[in-house]
């Protein structure tokens, strides 16, 4: 009769070990799923600080550029533009440019892409920045993570 009463009490030891085991495991992941949370809302206030910054430069440098030299955006220009201390050279023509600037950010990663447009009555500069310029940064491409923050100007 003793060795019945041993058996009964192993099985509930082991039932409640079982059971206070996932009760601390599936504590230790809600935890874990929250701090991985938290690390991806930093990583991205980041990253969109990044694209950000890529697409104020490159706004601005657009519109140093034509406010500054005055032949840069006009029919028959440079074909240039000088930008961060570099020659930064235009694709389009009259009536529309376009450029990449690269190297951005404080990883040098970031990359902007600008579009000049004098086709209507005010000049729209629009300049789309990314946090993560891809491999090629000449070319800004973008992969699944990048950011994208666009900036619009009209004057």
């Amino acid at each position: 009769m003793r060795y019945r009463n041993l058996k009964k009490n192993r099985a509930f030891v082991i039932l409640f070990a079982v059971t206070l085991s996932a009760i601390l495991l599936s504590i230790a992941l809600g935890v874990a799923n929250i701090a991985l949370k938290e690390i991806k809302f930093g990583t991205s206030a980041k990253d969109t600080n990044e694209a950000f910054f890529a697409a104020d430069s490159g706004a601005e440098c657009a519109v140093f550029n034509d406010k500054s030299t005055g032949n840069s955006f006009t029919s028959g220009g440079l074909g240039n533009i000088q930008c961060l201390g570099s020659t930064v050279r235009l694709t389009g023509a009259y009536p529309v440019w376009s450029f990449i600037l690269s190297g951005l950010g404080s990883q040098a990663q970031g990359c902007a892409k600008v579009t000049v447009d004098k086709s209507k009555a005010l000049v729209v500069v629009v300049s789309k920045g990314y946090n993560n310029g891809g491999d090629v940064p000449e070319s800004c491409t973008q992969g699944s993570n990048s950011i994208e923050r666009q900036i619009e100007l009209k004057y």
